[in-house]
């Protein structure tokens, strides 16, 4: 009775590593096609017979990208945006959340109906762009980072975090004579990084690809972050070769826009390897019950 439940094992483990396997592979294979078109030669990218390996190596679309001034001003944006809207979105949804799991807090359920009635109602578009001019954000970089900084599924998350802490550890800093705001920042938030790390993972990604909001807010366009920036080089390579009708020497708009695309998206992955072990725990958040 033992070989075919062991038999059976391999097989399911087999069958489920193979089908991970063709998963991360449909997800590298686009990155790996357009790593291949931005280093290849414009002739075979422009007959478009380049798809797993560069042809005609060379780095002309590289030089071109990274010797535009523009594009590195967007990146610093982008940068900031992304630290200081990350630390703003952690900064606040913790305190709340952290208020909210509280049972002594006045108000705590209802201010926790508040939140989730946000799940099923949203701010439409013309508000919202009031609001922010209303608060004299407009053509600010406030504009695309405060208006997100308070999620109701990321304060839901970390209020069951911060239930989930053992309730004897805040009693003994409470008799100790600790303070609630002492309490939260050398108790709960030390305690709780795998799951601010989880959330700040998303965050980052979202305000890194984020676009449409800048170009509602801003008017500046020495303040448009990376992906409006890429956006517009983008759309100017594609006009520039409709105009002339001629194929470029050093490179097609199709080879800018696989090196445009990668420029923007290689950063972002470098955030989650000083991540993954907190993202991990944060992951198996609320699937093992005592």
């Amino acid at each position: 009775m033992t070989m075919p439940t062991y038999k059976s094992e391999r097989l399911f483990q087999f069958c489920n590593g193979l089908v991970l396997v063709l998963f991360c592979v449909t997800m590298i294979a686009p990155f790996i096609h357009l790593t291949a078109v931005s280093l290849s030669s414009v002739k075979y990218a422009d007959a478009k017979v380049v798809y797993f390996w560069p042809k005609g190596f060379n780095l002309d679309v590289y030089k071109e990208i990274f010797g535009l001034e523009r594009l590195w001003r967007s990146f610093g944006i982008s940068v900031y945006i992304c630290v200081v809207g990350t630390f703003l979105f952690l900064l606040l949804c913790s305190m709340m959340a952290y208020a909210l799991s509280r049972p002594r807090m006045p108000g705590r359920k209802l201010v926790l109906k508040g939140i989730l009635v946000t799940f099923v109602f949203t701010s439409p578009l013309i508000p919202n762009y009031m609001l922010i001019k209303t608060l004299g954000m407009e053509n600010t970089l406030w504009a695309l980072m405060v208006p997100n900084a308070v999620g109701a599924f990321s304060i839901i998350i970390m209020k069951t975090f911060f239930q989930g802490i053992s309730a004897e550890l805040f009693d003994a800093a409470r008799i100790d004579g600790s303070s609630e705001y002492n309490t939260y920042a050398r108790i709960a938030i030390p305690l709780s990084a795998p799951v601010l790390a989880t959330l700040a993972l998303f965050h980052v990604v979202g305000l890194w690809n984020s676009y449409f909001n800048a170009l509602i807010y801003l008017r500046d366009k020495d303040l448009f972050p990376l992906q409006v920036v890429l956006r517009s080089l983008i759309i100017a390579s594609d006009a520039s070769l409709e105009a002339t009708g001629d194929v470029p020497t050093t490179a097609t708009p199709e080879m800018m826009k696989a090196g445009l695309i990668l420029v923007s998206t290689v950063p972002i992955l470098f955030v989650y390897p000083f991540l993954q072990k907190y993202f991990v725990k944060g992951a198996m958040l609320g699937s093992l019950k005592e």
